[in-house]
């Protein structure tokens, strides 16, 4: 009888080890999950502050074309007055700095774009964590299971097998 107590108790030592390093690999695990989901909310935000500051420099310099463009009609209006004569070269100079500050805006208004572009790309993506499958990814993201096929066609450059994703790549999210 008493060996089997002994037994007994190695057992129970040996159960309460493995459920103790389990506890802990769990609590890691969470952690780096938590560290993890810090550091995407920090990119995030700095995307978010990088796009603010870049439309912020876009609508700065809009204003100052525009004020160039006001100006530059004001001295054509002034110059028409003065000097009758000289009119059609003053509009035809209006005319083309005109022309020229609205390539400057359209210019202004494409690298907006890119910036919001990039920013929103940078924004839609998701990186993999332990456990993660391509339909539970779409469950958490657009509420629905089924559409995994979304994600894994927008990734065929790193998804070869939708059966087979790693914890830490980086899915693109359309």
């Amino acid at each position: 009888m008493p060996e089997k107590g002994i037994f007994d108790g190695l057992i129970n030592a040996v159960t309460d080890r493995d459920e103790k390093a389990a506890a802990e690999a769990a609590k890691k695990e969470a952690e780096a999950a938590r560290a993890q989901a810090e550091q995407e909310a920090a990119l995030r935000r700095e995307a978010e502050a990088k796009v603010a500051a870049a439309e912020a420099d876009a609508q700065a310099k809009v204003a100052a074309a525009q004020a160039e463009a006001q100006a530059a009609r004001d001295q054509a209006a002034q110059e028409a007055a003065a000097r009758q004569e000289a009119q059609g070269k003053a509009n035809a100079d209006a005319a083309a700095e005109m022309e020229s500050l609205r390539k400057e805006l359209e210019a202004e208004k494409a690298a907006r774009r890119e910036m919001e572009q990039a920013a929103e790309a940078k924004a839609h993506t998701y990186v993999v964590k332990s456990g993660d499958s391509l339909s539970k990814i779409a469950k958490e993201i657009y509420g629905d299971a089924k559409r995994w096929p979304e994600i894994f066609a927008a990734n065929k450059d790193k998804i070869k097998d939708p059966n087979l994703i790693h914890p830490g790549q980086e899915l693109n999210i359309p």
